[in-house]
């Protein structure tokens, strides 16, 4: 079982998520990345060639919740993922939404 923490920058993206997608949100959180974050699946994919603002040394990964990307990195000798990012989607690509 990981436990699921929220950068500070992810708090705030949250923040700015209407609150009715906001608990979509956390719940896909918690139901998909709490016991396989590193397994991928139809809504869950690791970012190969990424380079994401924050300091990164492990690989990012991808959760896309409806029209919301949810990014992340897993630190496996802690058993904690770590929400980096939420964003919106729309028509732009990942790294513009990075």
């Amino acid at each position: 079982m990981f436990g699921i923490r929220f950068a500070e920058g992810a708090l705030g993206d949250l923040d700015a998520v209407p609150q009715f997608q906001r608990g979509k949100l956390l719940d896909a959180i918690e139901r998909q990345l709490s016991e396989t974050p590193r397994s991928p699946s139809r809504n869950r994919k690791e970012l190969a060639g990424v380079v994401p603002p924050w300091d990164q040394i492990r690989p990012v990964w991808e959760l896309r919740v409806g029209d919301y990307r949810v990014f992340y990195d897993v630190d496996v000798e802690r058993a904690v993922v770590i929400v980096q990012a939420v964003r919106r989607k729309g028509r732009k690509t990942t790294q513009e939404i990075l």
